[in-house]
């Protein structure tokens, strides 16, 4: 057994003093018997005492490197340092940003390098001389403001951000202490005002406010800036569905139809029914997307996804894909139009009255609201809520864009509401959320959600959802083309005619002070092409157009959206790879999904 004691605690305090008091004569002891041996004083050797002091030199070299090492980590690590004040603070300099790209690779928003001014106040030497010359080199500065900020205790203020080359010149050539420049990001759009609406716009600091640049900031850039790992770093572009091509033509062709029919605004938009993707958007009017602050005005609403209007007549055509696809009607079904619809207080009836018994196809071609209420109301009130819901007309529609608005939906729907929404009046819904529901019509029967990324047919059938049968989406077809062909779609086939399109006229009364309006009109259409195989959907909507004397005083959407989109589609289908042709199915071929081969 082994026994030890330990010493009392004033004995060992005292132990521990005395060695305390003895380690600076150890360390010099030590540190002299090491030169002493580097030196080679105890080696008579000439040689090794070279050797020796060669080492030593090595040695004093080592130490200086050391320190020196030593204090740059800590200059980059202290938190008074220019760069971790430059980094971190809350005036943190602009991040980059990825390119976004149209589908075909073209740029439609980066980022340039700028200069911006900066000053630190506890280096200056004349704060009066300094706000003095830094005025006269730009009068925009506000010269109280200035002396504030250069006059405070802090170590780094922002004086103004994006100075242009030329005012960096002469600034710098004021050789004014405490006054510098940092190279600064900036974002660009070199198309201006030609997507704004749907690329939105970033603020000062480079972070995405609106639109697709806000959604960037929401899929991981935001985490890179806070972690301060997205500055002067490049990230991988972001491919859009929108084609830059297709969007010029949509906004021209929808700025000279605002013009001619003197309308308030104007929107279009183009989407591949088969992926859902949302080739070209159009709302007018628009901005430049470099001058964000116009987003801010009232008259600039995303008509496409912020608005939500009554879709007029456009909705017939969900309440044909509904009856159709019931069972309840077929084809050769016969609806009364002999005279209006009695609904309580309120008549139902139609605007070109036939005044007789009306198959189907005529209740399309003639757009009656007669006989499209007949159809919903035979339906019944359920079946029609669970069909709009399952169609996503009564919710919100989600997209890459964070603007968008939920639909106006009744809050007590009886047969009165079923019978005015089947013709497109008492339900207001963003104009793509109808979109995505017409695409079905004509896709086969899937509803795809929309997007405005690039998007592979698989990706698209994973999303989506069966809400039709096949067959049903071929009669809706064959609606569209003889609608086309006999009814008020008769201007679009005149001139996209070798695109073999179809579509819907919708009109709609808006409505004024609480009263629908018999002067105000919404007008829309919606066309697709090729009918026989249906790729492309265009939507064009005019808001209150006039009556011209061409147009024999008449408003309506057969007369103004009608032909705007027919134009549309004779420009763009070249360049989305559809060629003319001058053979085409008959009609009723449509019903069994007859093709033809494209012929020029």
């Amino acid at each position: 057994m082994f026994a030890f004691r330990l010493p009392a605690f004033g004995s060992l305090s005292g132990s521990l003093l005395r060695t305390a008091r003895g380690l600076p004569r150890l360390a010099f002891g030590f540190v002299k018997g090491v030169v002493r041996v580097a030196a080679g004083r105890d080696r008579p050797d000439p040689n090794a005492v070279a050797r020796a002091r060669i080492l030593l030199c090595m040695m004093v070299f080592g130490v200086v490197y050391v320190v020196i090492a030593g204090r740059l980590a800590l200059f980059a690590s202290a938190p008074d340092s220019q760069l971790s004040r430059r980094t971190f603070n809350s005036d943190a300099v602009a991040s980059a940003r990825p390119d976004i790209l149209d589908r075909n690779g073209l740029i439609l928003a980066t980022d340039v390098k700028t200069a911006s001014l900066y000053g630190e106040p506890k280096r200056l030497i004349d704060v009066d001389e300094a706000v003095e010359a830094l005025t006269a080199v730009m009068p925009d500065l506000d010269a109280d403001e200035l002396r504030q900020r250069l006059g405070s205790k802090r170590g780094f203020v922002w004086l103004k951000r994006e100075i242009t080359p030329q005012q960096q010149r002469e600034i710098y050539r004021l050789g004014l202490p405490g006054i510098g420049f940092m190279t600064d990001n900036r974002r660009v759009y070199p198309g201006g005002d030609l997507a704004g609406h749907a690329l939105g716009s970033t603020n000062i600091d480079n972070q995405g406010i609106a639109g697709l640049e806000k959604w960037v900031d929401g899929n991981g850039l935001a985490e890179l800036h806070l972690a301060g790992l997205a500055t002067d770093r490049q990230q991988e572009p972001v491919e859009l569905a929108l084609d830059l091509r297709v969007q010029h033509v949509v906004r021209d062709e929808l700025i000279a139809a605002k013009e001619k029919f003197k309308a308030i605004a104007a929107a279009g938009t183009v989407v591949d029914v088969r992926t859902g993707e949302i080739v070209a958007m159009v709302s007018l009017p628009d901005f430049d997307a470099n001058e964000p602050a116009k987003a801010l005005d009232p008259k600039n609403l995303n008509r496409l996804t912020t608005g939500v209007f009554e879709m007029g007549s456009t909705f017939k055509a969900l309440t044909f894909a509904m009856a159709l696809d019931s069972g309840k009607v077929n084809l050769n079904s016969m609806m009364d139009a002999r005279s209006g619809l009695k609904m309580g207080r309120f008549t139902i009836s139609d605007y070109h009255a036939q005044r007789r018994m009306l198959s189907l196809p005529e209740v399309f071609t003639y757009s009656s609201n007669v006989g499209t209420a007949r159809m919903a109301l035979l339906c019944g009130v359920d079946a029609h809520k669970a069909f709009l819901k399952k169609m996503g007309q009564l919710d919100r529609l989600r997209t890459e864009l964070p603007e968008s608005a939920a639909p106006i939906v009744p809050s007590r729907w009886g047969e009165l509401n079923t019978a005015t929404i089947a013709f497109g009046h008492g339900l207001a819904v963003a104009p793509l959320q109808a979109v995505m529901a017409v695409n079905a019509l004509v896709n086969g029967g899937y509803l795809i959600p929309p997007t405005f990324l690039k998007r592979t047919p698989d990706e698209a059938a994973a999303l989506a959802k069966r809400v039709l049968k096949p067959e049903t989406s071929a009669k809706m077809r064959y609606l569209m083309r003889l609608n086309a062909e006999k009814g008020s779609a008769s201007k679009l086939a005149q001139l996209a005619g070798p695109y073999y399109p179809g579509g819907k006229t919708g009109t709609a009364e808006k409505v004024i002070h609480g009263r629908y309006s018999k002067t105000k009109l919404l007008t829309t259409f919606t066309g697709i092409f090729p009918m026989d195989d249906p790729k492309y959907l265009v939507l064009v909507i005019l808001d209150e157009p006039q009556g011209l004397p061409e147009t024999y005083g008449f408003a309506t959407a057969g007369w103004n959206a009608g032909p705007t989109t027919g134009k549309i589609m004779a420009r763009i289908a070249p360049l989305l790879g559809e060629m003319p042709r001058s053979n085409f199915p008959p009609v009723e071929s449509l019903l069994t999904g007859g093709k033809v081969a494209a012929a020029n």
